[in-house]
């Protein structure tokens, strides 16, 4: 994902909870996102998602889509990139 993308999303992201239990370090929300893009991406279910990339588990990338999903962040997205889309058009003069 490239950075131009990630400034846009990173805001949209709530803020983690406290930690409930001791445990493993939380994956960083950029990796969470990258696996859940690749697991729609590439349409593998969410238990094969591999360790090896980085990514965090797939049960922590459902559970942060989920959690998202829930705080509004992709209906948020979706208005930015409209927006950004909007003024680009109109300042290309390119219209309908």
């Amino acid at each position: 994902m490239s950075d131009e993308l990630w400034s846009l999303i990173e805001p949209l992201l709530p803020e983690p909870g406290p930690k409930l239990v001791e445990g493993r370090p939380r994956v960083p929300d950029r990796q969470a996102l990258c696996g859940i893009l690749f697991v729609l991406h590439t349409g593998i279910q969410w238990e094969y998602l591999p360790q090896e990339l980085g990514f965090g588990s797939g049960m922590t990338c459902w559970r942060r889509l989920a959690a998202w999903n829930e705080a509004g962040v992709w209906d948020q997205l979706h208005v930015l990139l409209l927006e950004k889309l909007r003024s680009k058009t109109s300042s290309t003069g390119r219209g309908r």
